[in-house]
């Protein structure tokens, strides 16, 4: 019986990385979630973003558990999500790694939002939110987040495609 469960186990994590390797092929916009308040300034990088819907504007935020930045996340309840252009690759690396929350906001111009949240100054596009709902993804929450300001910019999108940046 004890043999079954280690195949069960090696079996799981086969389809663990056949998992991942497949999903580096689904090319992403890469962003820096940002939140500021009461539980401290913080924040990550993230490919797992999309639209919700345009009535009201609402972002759905994928946010690992694990994050240095979900405990501030949580507590805040406000995100703002930055869309980072071609310019923006040391930012992403910095917010993407072990940096200490401090450092990685010396990389970058950042501005105050609406709701507190640092917003980078020339990011393709800044969503200001306040998180609706969160709901338990397994090794991830997901947020449901109202956008409650927009600020706009122009450049080429830094995109993330088998685990490497990419422009278009």
């Amino acid at each position: 019986m004890l043999a079954r469960s280690d195949d069960m186990i090696t079996e799981a994590e086969q389809a663990r990385a056949a998992y991942r390797e497949a999903m580096a092929n689904l090319a992403a916009a890469v962003t820096i979630v940002t939140t500021d308040g009461e539980a401290g300034r913080a924040g990550f990088a993230a490919t797992a973003v999309c639209s919700v819907s345009d009535t009201p504007p609402t972002l759905l935020v994928c946010l690992n558990k694990g994050s240095s930045a979900y405990a501030a996340v949580k507590a805040n309840g406000i995100i703002a999500v930055n869309v980072l252009g071609q310019q923006h690759q040391p930012v992403s690396q910095v917010f993407g790694g072990k940096t200490p929350m401090q450092e990685r906001f010396a990389t970058g111009t950042w501005e105050s939002g609406d709701t507190g949240c640092p917003i980078l100054s020339d990011a393709l596009a800044s969503f200001d939110c306040r998180i609706e709902r969160m709901v338990d993804g397994g090794t991830h929450d997901i947020l449901i987040a109202q956008v409650l300001a927009i600020h706009t910019h122009e450049n080429a999108p830094l995109i993330y495609f088998q685990r490497g940046y990419h422009t278009l």
